[in-house]
């Protein structure tokens, strides 16, 4: 291993999906009715919620998408809530998403909204984006999958060859269009994100001007039609604080379907002494901080409130649902 090397020493939080994939059974449509009335049901709002049940329930309930608080005072042993399929009728509708299996068990996935007179509580319905790093690998594994895909299939209603409207097909994995039978198949769209560091101490951060003030995180940026994901590097390092990057390693994936990309982890070695150029607009600031102040920031907890008498600018780090956490966690534990 070279010197500043390293992996993840733990995977990202919503890789730990633990269904089988098996694309046969999308074609397999007697499997789906024979199994139906065995199956369960993940059902998610539009706002990409869904119900969830805990071992220790969070000390409150939070607005959507409030992962600062989440983070600060989530319950532990998170799970997705099902619902019997066939609350939908004998047979898989043609809008439902088959998922996969676990334990023999087919999962589905279907748009839907807290049923009042069914008993649903809408404050046990929670987004992914809040509590992803705290559900069971199970739990993650299917909201992820079913925010994904049906994010696709709200995006995707008219064939992008002739406009002509489209239909769910292959058991929700792909769109037929009406007036030629195109197909279209769900798009991710690939971004790197690299924890840049000397190679010895010192760690890159940089803060997007939207978010709250004193939060960094590391660089992301999108792959462009025909890059490879180290040239991505390459040029959203450079775009974004102005220097260049070397010996760049792969560590790992997750995806963020916020509406549908896949974060490809990486990390490169950049030279702490070039003065940093933040790119005007899209990078607010940005700052080299060492191991030391970097494990300070871990300690101090998720999204940690700066101090009324402290005069040094607080570091605050992402969420445990992201994969810059994970990163920033596993460089952290590194070194003395």
């Amino acid at each position: 291993m070279k010197d500043g090397d390293f992996e993840l020493i733990d995977p990202p939080v919503l890789s730990r999906g633990v269904m089988d994939r098996d694309e046969q059974l999308r074609f397999d449509v007697d499997y789906q009715r024979r199994t139906w009335s065995q199956a369960r049901l993940v059902v998610v709002d539009e706002n990409g919620r869904t119900p969830v049940t805990w071992e220790t329930r969070p000390e409150a309930t939070f607005r959507e998408g409030d992962a600062a608080a989440w983070d600060a005072a989530a319950g532990s042993g998170g799970s997705v809530i099902t619902r019997a399929a066939t609350t939908l009728g004998e047979e898989p509708p043609s809008n439902a998403v088959l998922l996969g299996a676990a334990d023999g068990i087919p999962y589905w996935a279907v748009r839907g909204k807290p049923d009042l007179l069914a008993g649903d509580d809408p404050s046990e319905w929670a987004d992914l984006r809040a509590a992803g790093a705290w559900l069971d690998e199970l739990g993650s594994g299917l909201l992820t999958v079913s925010v994904a895909i049906l994010n696709w299939h709200d995006m995707a209603g008219f064939c992008a060859r002739d406009g002509s409207p489209t239909h769910p097909h292959i058991a929700g994995w792909a769109r037929k269009c009406e007036a030629n039978g195109h197909e279209e198949y769900p798009r991710t769209d690939p971004s790197m994100i690299c924890l840049v560091h000397d190679g010895a101490d010192r760690v890159l951060l940089a803060r997007q001007p939207v978010w709250p003030e004193g939060r960094y995180s590391v660089l992301a940026g999108f792959v462009e039609s025909g890059e490879s994901l180290e040239a991505c590097v390459h040029r959203e390092v450079g775009e974004e604080v102005g220097i260049t990057v070397r010996d760049v390693r792969y560590l790992g994936s997750q995806a963020w379907p916020f509406p549908r990309s896949l974060m490809l982890g990486c990390h490169a070695i950049g030279d702490a002494d070039i003065p940093l150029n933040p790119a005007d607009g899209e990078i607010a600031d940005a700052l080299w901080i060492t191991r030391a102040e970097l494990r300070a920031a871990l300690a101090r907890g998720d999204w940690a409130e700066k101090p009324a008498d402290d005069e040094q600018k607080v570091v605050l780090l992402p969420g445990k649902v992201s994969i810059a956490r994970t990163m920033l966690e596993s460089w952290a534990a590194q070194g003395d």
